[in-house]
C-alpha cells in the first residue's frame, strides 16, 4: 500500500515549472487536482525510520474527487547520489529512483538523518544540490543528522530549528548561527522545517499534510496508521509519560501506564493501591521513593499534559476538556492547570493552541474560503 512511485519521469532539465501545475497540487474544497512532488534523499547509511515514517504517511493521503474516485495526494520520490541501491543503517535496500541531476522540480524536499550524512563528501554534495534547489522549493524539511547538510548551506542561519537531543549541542556548536531548540518534535521556521526524528518524522508529516489537505485527512492517516494521539510540534522528545516508565520498577511497570490510559476514571489513591495489591499508605510510600512525587501529583500532571494536547483541537472546549480528563469542575481544572503550566487554559490556548470552535464557527463562508487557498 505505502509503494513508492514516480507518475512521469522528466528528462534531465526539463523539470515542471511552479507555474505549469504539472508536479504541484492544488486543493479546493478537499480536492487534489494534482499530486503534490515529495522529494526524499536517499543514501547510505541513513536512519530507516527517517525515511519510511514520512514517505510511508505521506502515500496514504489520499481524497475523493467529484466521481467518486480516489486520487492520491502526493508522489513521493527517491534522490540519489547515484543509481547505486542505498543500504539503510538497518540492512534494508532502496533503490533510488532518479539521481540529484536528474531529479525533477520537487514542492517539498526532505533530507533523512543517519550516520552515513557525517561523509564530509555526501554531506557537502547535499548541501549544494539544497541550496541550488531552494529557491523552487516550496518547503525544506530535515530529520534528525540531516540538519548537518541543510545548516551548511546557510539557509537556516538565524532560524529557529531543533534535532534529535542527541545531537543538539554538537549542531549549536557547528552552525553557532542557528537557534538550535533542543527538546521540541518539530518546529517551523518560515519555509524550512527541521525534525527531531524517529516517530517525530511522522508527527511532522501529518502537519505537513494537514497544512495541504486539512485536518480532517490527516486525522484519518493517524487512525490508519494506529497514532495514539497526533502530536504537535511543541511536545517535548522525551515525554513525561515516558520518563515515567523509564523510572518504573517492576512494582510500578503497569500501573503508570494504567493511569496514563485511564485519566477519567477514578484515580484516588484508594484505587491505585487497590490495583497495585498494596495499602493505600505503604503505595503512597513506595510510589514516591519511584518517581520523587506523590500519586495524586502525578495524576495531577499526567491530566495536565494530556489537557494541553487537547486543548489544540478547535471543537474541545475548556469544560469538555477538564469532564474528559476527571476535573470535578472547569473552575478547579483551570488552578490545576495554571499551577502546573503558568498561565489559565483560555490563555494557553490563545497562545498555542487552535482557534476556538465557536470562533471557527462564526467566520463566514467566503473567509473559509480564503483560508483554504491560501493553505493550497
Amino acid at each position: 500500500m505505502a509503494s513508492l512511485y514516480v507518475e512521469k519521469q522528466f528528462p534531465r532539465n526539463s523539470y515542471p515549472s511552479r507555474e505549469s501545475g504539472r508536479s504541484v497540487s492544488h486543493a479546493l474544497n478537499g480536492q487534489i487536482t494534482n499530486p503534490r512532488t515529495i522529494g526524499i534523499m536517499v543514501f547510505q547509511g541513513m536512519v530507516a525510520a527517517d525515511f519510511l515514517g514520512p514517505t510511508e504517511t505521506f502515500s496514504r493521503a489520499t481524497t475523493t474527487t467529484g466521481n467518486d474516485r480516489t486520487s492520491r495526494c502526493y508522489s513521493v520520490i527517491t534522490v540519489g547520489i547515484s543509481t547505486e541501491p542505498c543500504t539503510m543503517e538497518c540492512g534494508v535496500v532502496i533503490k533510488p529512483h532518479v539521481v540529484l541531476d536528474e531529479a525533477p522540480h520537487f514542492d517539498t524536499l526532505i533530507v533523512p538523518g543517519g550516520p552515513g550524512i557525517h561523509n564530509p563528501r555526501l554531506s557537502k554534495k547535499i548541501a549544494k544540490w539544497v541550496s541550488r534547489r531552494a529557491p523552487v522549493t516550496r518547503r525544506i524539511v530535515s530529520i534528525a543528522d540531516g540538519i548537518y547538510p541543510l545548516g551548511a548551506t546557510g539557509l537556516l542561519d538565524g532560524r529557529h530549528v531543533t534535532t534529535h537531543w542527541r545531537l543538539a549541542r554538537d549542531v549549536a556548536l557547528r552552525f553557532p548561527d542557528l537557534q538550535v531548540t533542543s527538546n521540541r518534535l518539530f518546529v517551523r521556521d518560515g519555509r524550512f522545517y527541521t525534525c527531531a526524528g524517529g516517530a517525530a518524522a511522522v508527527d511532522l508529516s501529518l502537519s505537513l499534510i494537514e497544512e495541504d489537505c486539512g485536518r480532517q485527512i490527516a486525522l484519518e492517516i493517524a487512525q490508519e496508521l494506529i497514532i495514539h494521539v497526533k502530536r504537535s510540534g511543541e511536545q517535548e522528545q522525551r515525554s513525561e509519560a515516558l520518563q515515567f516508565q523509564v523510572q518504573s520498577s517492576d512494582r510500578f511497570t503497569d500501573i503508570t501506564a494504567w493511569i496514563l490510559c485511564h485519566l477519567s476514571s477514578n484515580l484516588s489513591i484508594e484505587t491505585l493501591s487497590q490495583r497495585a495489591c498494596m495499602s493505600p499508605r505503604n503505595f503512597a510510600r513506595l510510589f514516591k521513593a519511584a518517581f520523587g512525587q506523590t500519586p495524586a501529583e502525578f495524576v495531577t500532571r499526567a491530566r495536565i499534559a494530556e489537557a494541553r494536547r487537547r486543548l489544540e483541537v478547535p471543537r474541545n472546549n475548556i469544560e469538555s476538556v477538564a469532564a474528559s480528563l476527571g476535573f470535578r469542575s472547569a473552575d478547579a481544572f483551570s488552578r490545576a492547570f495554571e499551577r502546573e503550566i503558568g498561565c489559565r487554559p483560555s490563555t494557553y490556548r490563545d497562545r498555542f493552541g487552535a482557534p476556538r470552535a465557536d470562533v471557527v464557527k462564526e467566520f463566514p463562508k467566503a473567509v473559509r474560503m480564503v483560508h483554504a487557498l491560501a493553505r493550497a
